[in-house]
């Protein structure tokens, strides 16, 4: 008898694990469910396209419905939600075209995904104010610019969405104020990176607005204006990126163990609390490289990484979904940020860290070679073990460097095994010590002073 793999979402986590189960086991019966009308496609894109550099949102997808079913022989189906789970029956049931129907299953993914979250903001329902967490999302304020022709834009939120979007939209040429509640853009990022990265905002005529909370959108049907505690600003377009929160509702129906990050609690082979269940993506909790505890990273390549292997598992080679240090990078105008793992000397703190950190600032590549740049690099390390437990990176260019230090997490150097790693050197592309061996250098004189 055929093993039947039914997938829940077809995005990152889910369609990467239908592909590879079946390539492994071409035999197994996979039957993607997706409520949704786009499946296997780029989010990380869309801000581009509303900028106008990616042509068609249809650029943005990797693999079409019809694909998978043609020539990988997936079962996909579109605009069917899975509303219930039963794990004792093995069954999920479905919504199609007003029906219901009950399909069996011997493995499950979870690939639900996350949603943008939605403040109680007054007056978020008026038109011209939009999240962006899907396809629909960015095709519906891509037409809004060129439709409505607002001047004016809003952004509510000062992470890498609102990042982006700032950059987006001031590239179809409309004014945009960016509001943030804290004192700083990109939090996680650490002071360093979003100080520059404000300057530059600045640079660019962005509306900074820091510590400063917004309480509502004013408008006549339209919205024409945020509201906060001591201004009216005036807005035509309002794009809110103030986070995701994993969509966790159906597995909590069903049983299925919520983490204490409110994500969907799995172990190292993204296995949940049900037998031949697992789950992956931005619904899921993994394990954070540094601390060794849950963590909930909403990132592309985790969700990849994890539907991956668990495609591989359930074909009968057991295979772990992987570690997570948070690295990120973000695009802000013309400079690049990027950090991976434990940045915030608090946080390391609290998971029994003492924290050092240093802070340098050299050239991206030989001195004298045209087009060099100045590139900040922050590294944290715990004093007793000298283990590297996190960086930043920030200039106009190189800031993918971050890679080596994302590398030296999984692998638990310490800052003198980061400091004595053998990089490539050439003067088009760096010094003779590229600025991440610099920065352990400096760093692991701290440590021995």
């Amino acid at each position: 008898m055929v093993d039947t793999f039914v997938v829940v979402g077809g995005d990152a986590a889910g369609m990467s694990a239908a592909s590879k189960a079946k390539r492994e086991n071409p035999d197994l019966d996979v039957v993607a469910f997706e409520k949704g009308d786009w499946v296997s496609y780029a989010a990380c894109g869309m801000p581009y396209y509303v900028k106008e550099e990616v042509e068609s949102l249809d650029d943005l997808v990797q693999i079409t419905p019809e694909e998978f079913r043609t020539e990988r022989d997936i079962d996909v189906r579109t605009n069917h939600e899975v509303v219930a789970i039963n794990p004792e029956e093995r069954t999920v049931t479905v919504s199609a075209d007003g029906d219901r129907f009950e399909q069996p299953y011997d493995h499950l993914l979870v690939g639900t995904g996350a949603s943008a979250i939605e403040p109680p903001f007054e007056g978020f329902d008026r038109d011209g104010v939009f999240t962006i967490h899907d396809m629909d999302e960015a095709g519906a304020i891509h037409d809004y610019v060129g439709d409505a022709a607002p001047e004016t834009a809003a952004i509510v939120g000062g992470g890498y969405v609102g990042i982006e979007m700032a950059e987006a939209l001031a590239g179809r040429g409309l004014d945009v104020h960016l509001f943030e509640m804290l004192p700083h853009v990109l939090q996680p990022f650490g002071e360093t990176v979003a100080t520059a990265v404000e300057d530059h905002l600045r640079e660019q005529d962005v509306d900074l607005r820091l510590d400063t909370p917004v309480e509502g959108f004013a408008g006549d049907g339209a919205v024409s204006a945020v509201e906060t505690a001591d201004d009216t600003v005036p807005a035509d377009i309002v794009v809110v990126g103030v986070g995701v929160a994993p969509n966790v509702e159906l597995a909590e129906r069903a049983g299925i163990e919520i983490g204490e990050t409110g994500a969907i609690a799995t172990d190292e082979y993204g296995r949940t609390n049900y037998e031949d269940v697992y789950a992956a993506g931005d619904c899921a909790e993994t394990t954070n490289v540094v601390t060794g505890e849950p963590d909930h990273v909403p990132l592309a390549l985790t969700a990849n990484r994890a539907g991956r292997a668990i495609g591989q598992t359930v074909t009968g080679t057991p295979t772990e979904v992987g570690k997570t240090a948070g690295t990120a990078i973000v695009k802000a105008f013309d400079l690049g940020a990027a950090r991976t793992g434990v940045l915030d000397e608090e946080t390391a703190r609290d998971a029994g860290f003492d924290p050092v950190s240093v802070e340098i600032t050299a050239s991206s590549r030989a001195h004298y070679y045209p087009g060099a740049e100045d590139l900040t690099v922050t590294l944290v390390a715990d004093r007793e073990t000298e283990r590297v437990l996190g960086g930043s990176v920030v200039g106009r260019e190189g800031v993918k460097r971050v890679d080596t230090v994302a590398t030296a997490l999984h692998a638990g150097l310490t800052v003198t095994e980061l400091q004595n790693l053998d990089l490539a050197y050439a003067p088009p592309f760096s010094p003779t010590w590229d600025p991440v061996l610099t920065a352990a250098k400096v760093l692991n004189g701290k440590l021995d002073g």
